[in-house]
């Protein structure tokens, strides 16, 4: 079994529609997979890829604080040790707004009545769906909750039992942009990082952090430019950058209105229109992708 995972160093890049892409024709050619999308905080590979949802899980992250009102003595040393303002009083009676509260226990631990204890606290939900290229697993984080990087390496587990299970050749994750703790996670135990990169300073910048991410974490990494006759200098800046540290570059993909009439219609760009420009290119990235991985047709 081989993870393959889709990466950006920056949101926009154009990152889920080719993962919706692969997933399309991956299925098309009869190369079974089973597909992860770990951008928990911004989920949307589920617009494209028409899932029906099997099963949904809560998602329990860190822990807050909750002082008893009836065992409180209003001492107030909770509000002093609290290093992060979570905790307030009115009318001599000390709360802790959950939001602002780091989970630290910091609270609990210098209470003399013990009147805190630490409570889990709901973060989120992750789910199994059906889709017609594959088994999917995807999460949402609630707003403001933290431990995004433990919903990622959680949905991925989930992905990779099933791929166990059933003896899927290919994981296919769709990570989070950026280079934070949600995509290490997402990195983790990964055989090939694809790294889709645009045209602009700020593609170029972040696609450098990726680099340098993926290289500190020992993941082989491709890259690819989307949109790339966008600004043809910026495309040939990425190609110096690339041809310099020994970086294979596997596609350009052009601008193409028909990326987004895709998306409008809930369908991989490969899936609507087969013979447009993107979708070509798309299809060529693929096949470089599945030689890098040693995956054929009969797998």
């Amino acid at each position: 079994m081989k993870q393959l995972v889709i990466l950006s160093g920056k949101g926009g890049t154009g990152k889920t529609s080719l993962t919706a892409a692969f997933a399309h024709l991956a299925h098309a050619h009869s190369l079974p997979l089973v597909i992860a999308d770990t951008d928990v905080d911004a989920a949307n590979l589920e617009l494209v890829l028409s899932p029906s949802v099997v099963e949904t899980h809560n998602f329990i992250g860190g822990e807050a604080a909750m002082i008893d009102p009836l065992r409180c003595e209003g001492c107030g040393i909770c509000q002093q040790v609290c290093r992060f303002e979570a905790i307030s009083t009115q009318e001599s009676i000390y709360q802790v707004d959950p939001i602002a509260c780091e989970g630290c226990a910091a609270c609990m631990y210098r209470c003399p009545v013990e009147a805190i204890k630490m409570i889990a606290q709901f973060a989120g939900t992750w789910s199994r769906s059906t889709s017609p290229y594959g088994a999917l697993f995807h999460a949402a984080l609630r707003p403001a909750q933290e431990n995004s990087g433990k919903l990622v390496k959680l949905v991925k587990q989930q992905a990779r039992l099933l791929a166990l299970d059933e003896k899927v050749p290919l994981v296919l994750v769709d990570g989070p942009p950026g280079i934070g703790c949600p995509v290490i996670s997402a990195v983790s135990g990964a055989d090939l990082a694809l790294i889709v990169t645009e045209p602009t300073a700020a593609g170029i910048h972040d696609m450098e952090r990726a680099l340098q991410m993926t290289r500190h974490f020992r993941v082989p990494a491709l890259v690819c430019i989307n949109k790339a006759d966008i600004y043809p200098q910026g495309a040939q800046q990425i190609e110096v950058y690339c041809q310099k540290g020994n970086i294979e570059m596997v596609g350009k993909i052009p601008f193409d209105p028909m990326v987004t009439k895709a998306m409008v219609n809930g369908k991989p760009v490969t899936a609507y229109a087969a013979e447009s420009p993107a979708s070509r290119a798309m299809t060529d990235v693929w096949q470089s992708v599945k030689r890098h991985l040693s995956l054929s047709q009969g797998f």
